[in-house]
């Protein structure tokens, strides 16, 4: 058996934690779209939202814009990124958590 402060310390789990707001379906819908092969988690703690999956996430501008109906800059995510599992990479048009080495 597992204690869950195991569980917690040995992981793979990568995704973003979003502050409670206008952002948070949308990101959740295109993790799931742009990571059809990944189980999407959703742990909603009210004040903020934990979206993680095993490995590697990525989140796309395109299908931001598609699932917010307008433009979107990622640097409008890294507003309400309260925190994140995992590294991350950004750009333009993604944004990547991942781990390099997994446990």
């Amino acid at each position: 058996m597992t204690s869950l402060g195991d569980q917690t310390l040995n992981n793979n789990n990568v995704g973003p934690i979003i502050r409670a707001g206008d952002l948070v379906d949308p990101v959740i819908a295109t993790a799931e779209i742009d990571n059809p092969d990944k189980q999407i988690r959703v742990e909603d703690k009210r004040a903020y939202v934990r979206i993680e999956t095993d490995g590697e996430m990525i989140l796309t501008r395109k299908t931001l814009e598609e699932q917010l109906g307008r433009p979107f800059s990622m640097q409008e995510l890294e507003i309400d990124l309260a925190s994140f599992a995992g590294q991350i990479l950004t750009d333009e048009d993604h944004m990547r958590f991942y781990f390099s080495k997994s446990l």
